[in-house]
């Protein structure tokens, strides 16, 4: 009933919302004699938070037009290669000919994004920086209220073999890269592949910021899953899909849930960032204001998560702590990383990450045992939080290029 109750708020607040941002236009812009009346920037600039504040927000797009390689402009094309119901594998190919994109020699690198609320596109600055020297493909997870029923369940077993697919499809010479969530999944993945022998397992398997054991330094996320009884997941935030969308009837944990929750993290933070939102809207700080519609473009965009992929994940990732226990059977077949011999790993974490605590994702190096010492590392970004390993800074200018030199070594 929840979920047809926000339906309701939402079709109620559309209107409401797009009056405000007319109002806010009315009384900014230069050719509108309100905007030249007393007080016109703080009118606008209140009419534009409310809008912000209210309004949907829908998936952005990536918006990777262009990189440059060796300082030469290289256009980007965004393609498809391969879809399944939940997800889309997309390439962000180079529009070269084949004899310059083979004389590049770019490693391929498989992205596997995050299914945690947000879409892909919050990696757009991860992809925006691979692309320099990587060929570079993406998760790109659907939205599940857009899945039909008759699409059937999408379980966390799903997704390992989802991965699977996908880097069977960019096999044997892909890097994967998993940032977050997924650490815990395409770990799997792969040591299934491994236990199998599979001819196809990747070149190298970067972990960046996951719960691969949730133990070791828990944070708040951490905390929740365990204090809560499962039953608690089940009966509080899954709810059915209502019928304006092709999923009508699917049970899911909304996404605007899931943002309630962001948002209960760091309630004053969010204030504080609105309220200089307002400030620079009124001072006429134009930069300030668009870096602010930016971040909140993307944070603000949130899709539906399966229940049952969402129940998965919590009983055996924060609860079970079924990888690092040794006692995870995806299809009938036992999780060992120890079978993982060929594939080099590098973890990535954040001194300050508060979502996946430092420990959490360099754990892996302890389940792997049969990786060669010479083929493992692992490194810790200073002063960085969650997003900074990722995004950023940071990211841009000692994160990457620690990942491409990784990637080169084990090429």
């Amino acid at each position: 009933m929840l979920y047809q109750l926000h339906e309701m708020q939402r079709s109620f607040l559309t209107p409401l919302m797009q009056w405000a941002e007319a109002s806010s236009k009315m009384f900014s812009n230069p050719v509108s004699p309100f905007a030249h009346t007393p007080f016109s920037q703080r009118i606008a600039a209140g009419y534009e938070l409310m809008y912000r504040l209210g309004k949907e927000y829908q998936k952005p797009a990536f918006g990777l037009k262009t990189t440059t390689i060796k300082g030469n402009d290289v256009n980007i094309v965004e393609q498809t290669v391969l879809e399944k119901p939940f997800c889309k594998l997309l390439h962000f190919k180079k529009d070269l000919p084949d004899a310059k994109l083979a004389a590049l020699a770019q490693p391929a690198v498989l992205l596997v994004a995050p299914l945690s609320g947000h879409h892909a596109t919050l990696l757009r600055d991860t992809v925006k920086a691979l692309l320099v020297d990587h060929d570079v493909f993406i998760t790109d997870w659907t939205d599940a209220r857009m899945v039909p029923l008759a699409d059937g369940p999408f379980h966390l077993d799903n997704y390992i073999f989802y991965v699977q697919d996908f880097i069977r499809h960019l096999g044997p010479n892909v890097h994967v890269i998993s940032v977050c969530q997924p650490t815990v999944p395409v770990l799997a993945a792969i040591a299934l592949m491994a236990s199998e022998k599979d001819a196809k397992l990747p070149k190298t398997m970067t972990m960046m910021g996951g719960p691969i054991d949730p133990r070791k330094s828990p944070t708040a996320v951490n905390d929740l899953a365990v204090e809560k009884p499962f039953s608690w997941f089940e009966n509080t935030v899954i709810y059915a899909v209502p019928g304006n969308y092709p999923g009508f009837g699917r049970k899911v944990y909304p996404g605007f849930l899931q943002h309630a929750g962001f948002i209960a993290m760091n309630p004053g933070r969010h204030a504080q960032s609105h309220r200089e939102f307002y400030q620079h809207l009124v001072q006429g700080d134009d930069d300030s204001a668009e870096s602010h519609r930016q971040f909140y473009d993307e944070y603000n965009a949130v899709l539906d998560m399966p229940a049952e992929y969402y129940l998965d994940t919590i009983k055996t990732v924060f609860q079970d702590f079924s990888l690092p226990k040794g006692t995870w059977n995806v299809g009938g077949q036992l999780v060992r990383p120890q079978d993982i011999e060929s594939v080099a790993l590098l973890t990535v974490e954040g001194e300050l990450d508060d979502i996946s605590g430092l420990g959490q994702t360099s754990a892996a190096h302890d389940l792997c045992t049969g990786v060669p010492a010479e083929k493992k590392q692992a490194f810790v970004v200073e002063k960085a939080g969650h997003y900074g390993i990722f995004s950023g800074r940071r990211w841009r200018e000692i994160v990457c290029p620690k990942i491409t030199e990784f990637i080169r070594e084990n090429q």
